[in-house]
């Protein structure tokens, strides 16, 4: 608020008149204490022009008091008195106008003062109308004054006289304006006499106590009387209104306040005082009558004690009530109902010691509402309060001021200027390393220290001068993850564009010690690690080979985090991944564009191969030299052959092991000016340049740090989850154009140069140290040799084409960024503290479980009435229809009639009782676009529910390793991705293979993945990350997976040799496989595992045979055969029922004593047609119910009796 004002006061009589016979202008210091004030009675003139030349753009007051004299004329003037003559004499209104200026505030205490505010709009609207027409003001003019820069109280209305009561002070109005506990006291005895009996004015003229002390009663009362006006005021103004009269300016503040309490008592004596801006009526407020209750209870004292200056009294219970009913609209409030009245009181009581620990609770409470909450804190003037208490040392305010501030700042960032000019991050970093705290306020103080640092310097400044960063490092080892998170966002916030607090982070190993962070359970602590290391990376111009080989070390880091199972960390990966491109783009450019003329060095050796072997006459190859090279041409090539001379022949699968050890040689050389062109020399064969430990090994070869990044670019642009993709697409396409620019621009120095040097020789031979450039000659004599300086390649840019600076021209940071630090402050804007959706009974959401819970039993229940019936016949086809392409994948929800069905183009979803299609979700990968691969289309080859019990979602994995999880499937065009990633990146891509298997265990919430690939590897999806990897130790691929989800610890693996693997999952990965199984001789289609004390396992292959096993040994239990070749199968988990489907376009349900139950051959239906080979087949996991899928692309559903539907 401002707080330096003048105050010029006017007064018509010899002396000034108020209650006490004290002057005015020795009250108005009571009404602002840093007010400057002087009485005027001649010299008005002078006096206002000097004022407003001294004040300049600070309010002056100006207080007219006119008792006796003349009412206002209409041409605008009111009168005042002159010592020299007996007479009054008038004073213009226009004319004060001009010498006031604005801003300004007047007060006119007179009668018919209506009048005055009526003209004073109109010599305002007049004055501003000449100001406008003359176009402009002489610079020596004073500022006109403006009505939204003018501030008017009137004493009463344009007809309406001063009450003449001799109990009342002459002045009344400037009384209330100045003195208003005094006027309110008398007033109140006047009104109430009766309820205080014995109680007299001299009496409450003694009252003890000084105004600004809150310890005496008069004190007390001025403090209640603060407190009671700003609640009038804030619950009856609009909110703008309420900023700039209460919350602005001291002295205006202060003037409305008692202005509040002059409408009261005046509007009892038929005056209504007015204002400009207007203010609605506030006399009947209910907070008047809290006020009486308090006088009256202050009163009453008076009349049972010694009256003394130093007598005791109780205190008021007011702020304890008004805090009572502050917590009981908390108990039932809401953003629907209206404010709470007493907010503006509460804010008092934190001026209390008595009441503070309470307020601060409460007000903590009403800020955890929500956003709106907060808004409204900070409009009734919350700020400076919870600020200066930051200078508290009391230990138990600690918890809830961090909480309040963690809420004002996840609303209004903005708030970080104030707290680090009053150093009250001080503060909020001693709650931060205080160990004693709980987690849940260290929590609150880092993200408060983060918000502090975000995009502010003199924050990030303040904060590495009182070591944030150690006090960060030190507690990273801490159990709770939501403290870890927001310790990293932290440590990545001090350091973003901040190289002296980077520096300190090395000195302190900071990216050593959240290296450790990233194989952390919690993807949100993964993701925060991530973004900390991609701003660890050094954005100075001045880079040192220290700092280039500890951006070597992070960038090795980064690189092993490719295959994180969660798109959120992979997201934050490809921004960070950006950045390290940004800052060493030179390189990155010479590395696509090496890979570009290798490119079209192969694609011409192909075309002379292609000349030298020739083609048919119809166009086909005649050699077979053509047979290795993959139908996508170059784009192939790109991602296994040209990087050749670059790496050490890794995949890219391999990508996550590559060694930390990485050559930091074309970092060191990372300036422009000293990169190297290709072609100069290769860049496997430049070595370390560096002995610092930061950079590795000196002397040894290693794939280079840009080489690994671009190839985990490339292998991040294939990712499953689509923005990741996107976002590393980007980057990709950006360097790739840079690389193409830069070699337009090489073909065109290299043409001006050869230009020039004909030129040259042709007019001087002699002229040969004068070649363009500054290049020696040798260097321009063979385009081939590529001996360009760094400095002249970076001199091309007046051959770039306006039209051409698209994406290239912006940097990284705009073309790939999330919003990963923003959604994490969301947390903090949302409340935490009430009962959450699934823990209230009265809540939506547990009304909706409760019907799953009701659903899923009475579907449990059906299926064990079908058991206990028994199953005789598993042929009756309850639905027949057909799909776009051969189905690959089928799967039943265990508790609600839908039906997954997946082919090569995507997944359908039909309604199984009314055999309908509800929706269905495309195959993104149908069709791979990637940058560095042209791979065949991706074939469906697993689909599964998980938590089908309560809110579902839906997974299918294709033989590429890709595994999509969709939320809202069963929603035409509103299904959404929750996650996506790659199962198993070593799949090996085949037409003939099992592609990517799975077994989803929900108790565990375990994926279990295999397939083409030799390692069986399971995911903890809680955690979104890898659990281990287990060797199969068989030549062929895996094609089915079982395990004993009880006890969690058999799995079992049936491969393509026919072999079925056993694995105990509490040994070590590299020794749990326990048994191997090979009685089968041909390619295994199901291995299951019984459910219930004998836990047998049952295997079935190609050639017919199902066998069952006792796991303890090596031969098989029993078995019997299927008279033909099978090319389905599946086992009923719970029922007697073994289902095969052959090649000879036969379904065969078979008991577990191999008995035959049923055989289909034909869809039912009078012209039922021979049913085709089965490609995949599935049962309820409860009901006896069986889904297959054929090859003539039909999908059936068969049970053991009709379903019959009510009409």
């Amino acid at each position: 608020m401002t707080t330096k004002n003048h105050i010029e006061v006017i007064d018509t009589d010899d002396f000034f008149d108020d209650i006490e016979g004290e002057p005015v202008d020795s009250q108005l210091p009571l009404v602002c204490c840093n007010a400057r004030h002087q009485g005027r009675i001649e010299g008005t003139d002078t006096c206002l022009q000097c004022w407003r030349m001294k004040e300049r753009e600070e309010r002056v007051l100006f207080h007219y008091i006119g008792h006796g004299v003349p009412k206002p004329t209409s041409n605008g003037e009111i009168w005042v008195f002159n010592k020299t003559y007996t007479q009054y004499i008038p004073l213009s209104l226009y004319d004060l106008q001009i010498w006031m200026g604005s801003p300004s505030i007047y007060v006119f205490d007179c009668s018919n003062a209506g009048i005055i505010l009526d003209l004073f709009k109109t010599f305002t609207v007049q004055r501003e109308q000449e100001v406008a027409t003359s176009g402009g003001m002489n610079p020596e003019q004073s500022v006109p004054s403006s009505l939204k820069n003018s501030i008017l109280l009137a004493s009463c209305g344009a007809t309406e006289h001063l009450p003449m009561n001799p109990d009342l002070p002459a002045d009344l109005f400037t009384s209330c304006l100045t003195t208003p506990i005094k006027v309110a006291l008398r007033w109140y005895v006047l009104q109430n006499r009766s309820l205080v009996p014995g109680l007299t004015q001299e009496m409450v003229d003694k009252i003890p106590g000084q105004l600004n002390d809150r310890r005496t009663m008069l004190g007390e009362l001025n403090w209640i009387f603060t407190a009671i006006t700003d609640t009038i005021a804030w619950n009856s103004l609009p909110r703008e209104l309420f900023q700039k009269l209460f919350r602005q300016d001291l002295l205006v503040a202060s003037l409305f306040r008692n202005f509040l309490l002059a409408e009261r008592i005046m509007r009892s004596y038929n005056c209504v005082p007015i204002s400009n801006p207007k203010l609605p009526p506030t006399h009947q407020h209910p907070m008047w009558h809290a006020w009486d209750l308090a006088l009256d209870l202050a009163l009453q004292q008076l009349t049972v004690r010694p009256i003394s200056e130093n007598m005791s009294f109780t205190n008021s219970p007011f702020f304890a009530e008004q805090l009572t009913a502050f917590s009981v609209w908390l108990d039932y409030g809401s953003k629907s109902r209206r404010p709470p009245e007493q907010l503006p009181i509460v804010l008092q009581v934190l001026l209390s010691q008595v009441h503070r620990v309470r307020a601060l609770d409460l007000l903590g409470k009403f800020l955890d509402l929500g956003p709106w909450a907060v808004n409204l804190a900070l409009s009734v003037g919350i700020f400076p309060y919870v600020l200066k208490l930051l200078q508290s040392t009391a230990k138990e305010l600690k918890p809830l001021l961090v909480f309040i501030w963690a809420k004002i700042l996840a609303v209004d960032p903005s708030c970080q200027a104030d707290l680090v000019k009053d150093n009250g991050h001080k503060y909020i970093l001693n709650v931060l390393s205080d160990t004693t705290m709980a987690a849940d306020h260290r929590t609150m103080a880092a993200f408060v220290m983060a918000i502090i640092m975000n995009n502010y310097a003199p924050g990030r400044e303040a904060a590495l001068k009182d070591n944030t960063i150690s006090a960060c490092l030190e507690q990273l080892a801490h159990p709770d993850a939501h403290f870890r998170q927001w310790l990293i966002l932290c440590l990545a916030k001090v350091w973003t564009n901040f190289d002296n607090a980077r520096w300190c982070g090395v000195r302190d190993r900071a990216h050593e010690k959240l290296s450790k962070l990233l194989a952390d359970p919690e993807p949100e602590v993964r993701a925060a690690t991530v973004f900390a290391l991609g701003t660890f990376v050094s954005r100075s111009l001045d880079r040192t080979d220290h700092s280039v080989a500890v951006d070597g070390n992070v960038g090795n880091l980064l690189v092993k985090c490719i295959m994180d199972c969660s798109p959120l960390v992979r997201k934050e990966l490809v921004v960070a991944f950006g950045g390290f491109v940004s800052v060493y783009l030179s390189q990155f450019v010479l590395l696509a564009k090496k890979l570009m003329d290798e490119e079209k060095e192969r694609m011409a050796m192909s075309l002379d191969m292609a000349g030298l072997y020739g083609y048919g006459k119809d166009g086909q190859r005649t050699g077979d030299v053509f047979s290795t090279l993959s139908p996508g041409g170059m784009k192939r090539s790109v991602s296994r052959g040209s990087f050749k001379s670059l790496t050490t022949s890794a995949s890219s699968h391999q990508l996550s092991t590559l060694s930390a050890s990485t050559s930091t040689d074309n970092l060191t050389n990372g300036h422009a000016e000293d990169a190297y062109i290709p072609g100069s020399r290769p860049i496997t064969t430049r070595r370390i340049s560096t002995g610092t430990s930061a950079g590795g090994v000196p002397g040894q070869t290693f794939v280079t740090i840009y080489t690994s990044i671009w190839l985990a670019l490339g292998e991040l642009t294939s990712d499953p989850h689509h923005d990741v993709a996107g976002m590393a697409q980007t980057i990709v396409d950006v360097v790739k154009k840079k690389a193409s620019l830069s070699s337009h621009n090489r073909q065109v120095v290299q043409s001006i140069v050869s230009h020039s040097a004909s030129h040259s020789a042709a007019s001087s031979p002699s002229r040969s140290s004068n070649m363009p450039f500054g290049t020696p000659p040798q260097s321009m004599a063979s385009p081939s040799s590529a001996q360009y300086s760094r400095k002249i390649f970076d001199k091309m840019p007046p051959v770039l084409m306006p039209e051409e600076k698209d994406e290239t021209t912006a940097p990284l940071s705009e073309l790939v960024s999330t919003q990963f630090f923003e959604w994490s402050c969301r947390h903090f804007s949302q409340p935490t503290m009430c009962l959450r959706k699934e823990e209230d009974p009265e809540s939506r959401m547990v009304h909706i479980r409760e019907f799953r819970f009701m659903r899923n039993s009475r579907v449990r229940s059906q299926g064990r009435d079908q058991l206990r019936t028994g199953v005789s016949r598993l042929d009756d086809q309850m639905f027949v229809n057909r799909v776009a392409a051969v189905p690959t994948a089928i799967k039943f929800h265990p508790y609600e009639n839908f039906l997954a069905v997946a082919d090569a183009y995507n997944v359908s979803f039909w309604n199984s009782e009314q055999g309908t299609k509800v929706c269905d979700i495309p195959n993104p990968n149908a069709v791979d676009k990637s940058a560095f691969q042209l791979f065949k289309a991706s074939r469906i080859t697993s689909v599964d529910f998980m938590n089908a019990h309560d809110q579902a979602l839906f997974m299918f994995c294709t033989d590429d390793g890709a595994i999509r999880i969709y939320r809202d499937f069963l929603k035409p065009h509103e299904y959404e991705l929750v996650t996506a990633f790659k199962g198993l990146s070593e799949l090996v891509p085949s037409e003939k293979g099992s592609g990517l298997v799975t077994e989803w265990e929900q108790e565990s919430s375990t994926l279990i993945t295999s397939g083409n690939a030799r390692i069986i590897r399971l995911w903890d999806m809680q955690k979104e990350m890898k659990i281990s990897d287990i060797s199969t130790g068989a030549e062929s691929c895996v094609t089915s997976l079982a395990s004993d989800s009880m006890h969690k610890s058999l799995l079992i693996a049936g491969c393509g040799d026919g072999s079925v693997r056993l694995f105990d999952r509490r040994l070590n990965p590299s020794e749990c496989r326990v048994m191997t199984l090979k009685e089968h001789d041909s390619w295994i289609l199901k291995v299951h595992l019984q459910r219930g004390s004998e836990g047998k396992i049952v295997s079935a292959c190609c050639n017919g045979d199902i066998r069952f096993w006792d796991p303890r040994f090596t031969d098989s239990v029993s078995v019997y055969s299927a008279p033909t070749t099978l090319s389905s199968v599946d086992i009923h988990p719970r029922a007697d029922i073994i289902a095969c489907g052959s090649t000879s376009q036969t379904m065969t349900a078979y008991s577990r004593n191999g008995v035959v139950l049923s055989t289909v051959k034909y869809h039912e239906g009078f012209l039922g047609q021979r049913i085709g080979n089965t490609s995949c087949m599935s049962f309820h996991p409860y009901l006896i119910k069986l889904a297959t899928g054929s090859a003539d692309c039909f999908v059936s559903i068969y049970t053991t009796q009709r379903n019959i539907q009510a009409p």
